[in-house]
């Protein structure tokens, strides 16, 4: 499934949902750290468009009301796969995402951001909106959700994974390991680039000015 894209093979699978010990989805084996980075001197965030990456998805928002692909097109999109229970890597990937955007220039959009929920036994519609309305969050998160085949659906478009880990020592019986990146769609709903857990505030502000540019 990933073969086509060699730098999201390398990408992390974030383990237990914290960024300490990122593997290869395919082997299992530490990713890479130089093919995985973005930002810097490292690689133009401009050259990270891998057109088998992002496609078609049909998932219910945290309003209720069921999407696809379509009702995102028309303006840049950035979209993330993570979930409500997370305890750490997603809340502060999202924290830095809201962190980003306040360092856009005065009157510059911002993308539409989507949170697609990995984890759909407990993130209902209705935990997602309560979820994305933090105001740690971007303005105007979306949560998205769906069935098993759905999620997974998506993921796949976005050569994306995931897996529940039992944890039955804990209060919330499991976890999710999933793959943190975000994902920057274009107006066409084109993958323009994306961006890891090593890219800070200033690094997405500064790739999205140059995409918008």
């Amino acid at each position: 499934m990933f073969k086509h894209a060699p730098l999201i093979v390398a990408a992390a699978l974030v383990a237990a949902c914290t960024p300490a010990a990122e593997t290869g989805p395919e082997t299992g084996a530490a990713a890479p750290a130089e093919t995985a980075q973005s930002g810097g001197d490292q690689a133009d965030c401009l050259s990270r468009a891998y057109p088998e990456i992002g496609g078609p998805i049909s998932l219910v928002a945290s309003t209720g009301v069921r999407v696809t692909e379509a009702d995102f097109k028309g303006k840049p999109t950035l979209v993330y796969f993570g979930f409500t229970y997370c305890p750490d890597v997603c809340p502060m990937t999202l924290q830095t995402v809201a962190a980003a955007y306040k360092k856009l220039p005065e009157g510059m959009a911002h993308p539409q951001t989507l949170l697609i929920s990995v984890d759909p036994a407990r993130d209902t519609p209705e935990a997602l909106a309560t979820y994305v309305s933090s105001k740690a969050f971007p303005d105007g998160l979306l949560g998205l959700t769906g069935t098993e085949e759905e999620i997974r659906a998506a993921a796949d478009a976005f050569k994306a994974d995931y897996a529940r880990i039992e944890q039955p020592e804990s209060l919330a019986g499991y976890t999710m390991d999933h793959t943190s990146l975000l994902y920057l769609m274009d107006e066409n709903w084109q993958l323009k680039t994306f961006f890891t857990h090593q890219d800070t505030p200033d690094t997405i502000a500064a790739c999205l000015q140059k995409v918008a540019g």
